[in-house]
């Protein structure tokens, strides 16, 4: 029986689209759990505990946003959000509930298992640092575990997604350091250029983690951006 098999999610209400995914995820072996609506996946999600989720936004019962904000109550588990509409503020809405990334349909197939590939490589090197690079850092009222991977501010836990905590790490490891968005999608997401990411993913991030981290999220003293180029920790 398969027990290192790493399992995706797949929750669309496109019975096609699910079809397709598990066909060609299965096939360069992923083990791979299908839900077609909202209540589905939550079920599925809790059962199944699974190390990726692809996450359709349009569905019946409960909608992708609604699944991604009650994932993300229990779980940093990676969610690759897959959307129709057309609008950017409605495509990253599922980055600001707490989502790793997005596509927009119709995507490439072949694309999204790039970059489910490259999110669970990261996953895998941030577990081995964890044994091997043991820590704890302290900048002002916050104290990063890098060993646990959790971070405090004022001594009460911030709860930050793998994707957060990742981008947070290599920012702080690198205090001073200008990254560009390329450098930091490369960097934390495990993106070439070959991945036609839409830069604004960093953006929403970086906002985010200023929002839990930063007294003043719009006059931010930690992450600063870098006119132009990109962004940098001041630590």
């Amino acid at each position: 029986m398969e027990t290192n098999k790493e399992k995706i999610l797949v929750v669309d209400d496109e019975a096609n689209i699910r079809r397709i995914l598990k066909t060609r995820l299965s096939m360069i072996g992923y083990d791979v759990v299908l839900a077609s609506d909202g209540e589905e996946a939550l079920e599925a999600f809790r059962s199944c505990n699974p190390d990726l989720v692809v996450l359709d936004v349009t569905m019946p019962k409960l909608d992708g946003y609604d699944v991604c904000q009650e994932l993300r109550k229990e779980s940093d588990t990676p969610i690759i959000m897959l959307t129709a509409l057309g609008d950017i503020s409605d495509r990253i809405t599922g980055l600001e509930f707490g989502a790793d990334d997005y596509m927009v349909k119709p995507f490439s197939p072949r694309e999204l298992e790039s970059r489910i590939a490259a999110m669970l490589r990261r996953l895998k090197k941030a577990s081995a640092n964890r044994i091997a690079k043991p820590g704890v850092m302290h900048i002002g009222k916050i104290k990063i575990d890098m060993n646990k991977r959790q971070v405090y501010k004022d001594n009460e836990r911030i709860r930050l997604t793998g994707v957060e905590f990742s981008l947070l790490e290599s920012l702080v490891k690198n205090s001073g350091e200008v990254f560009s968005r390329a450098e930091i999608l490369q960097l934390v997401w495990g993106y070439t250029s070959e991945h036609h990411v839409d830069t604004r993913v960093v953006d929403v991030h970086i906002y985010r983690l200023r929002s839990k981290l930063e007294d003043d999220p719009n006059n931010p003293e930690l992450i600063l951006t870098a006119r132009g180029n990109g962004y940098l920790f001041q630590g």
